[in-house]
């Protein structure tokens, strides 16, 4: 079975920008539930937040500035979500 070419290929990199977001934002967030490091209130509502926008708009900030046009998240918000990814766990 042969995959249909998309007519915009512009499109096609938006799709693919966006389902690599999503998958980041649930990586960042099944990595820290795992290595039990406790979010904060707010890096759990920026998960939520910016996955609602991803999943809404396909992309979670608008000005061009703050990131590439094809991207999917800003510099910063890609760099707030590696610090959660890496976030170790508190110690008592």
């Amino acid at each position: 079975m042969k995959r249909k070419l998309p007519d915009n290929p512009y499109e096609a990199a938006r799709k693919a920008a966006q389902r690599a977001a999503l998958r980041a934002l649930a990586k960042a967030r099944r990595s820290a539930e795992k290595s039990g490091a406790d979010l904060s209130e707010w890096e759990g509502e920026f998960l939520g937040s910016v996955e609602d926008r991803v999943k809404t708009y396909g992309r979670a900030f608008a000005d061009p500035e703050k990131g590439s046009r094809g991207q999917a998240l800003s510099i910063m918000q890609t760099r707030k979500l590696k610090e959660i990814a890496a976030k170790k766990p508190r110690e008592k």
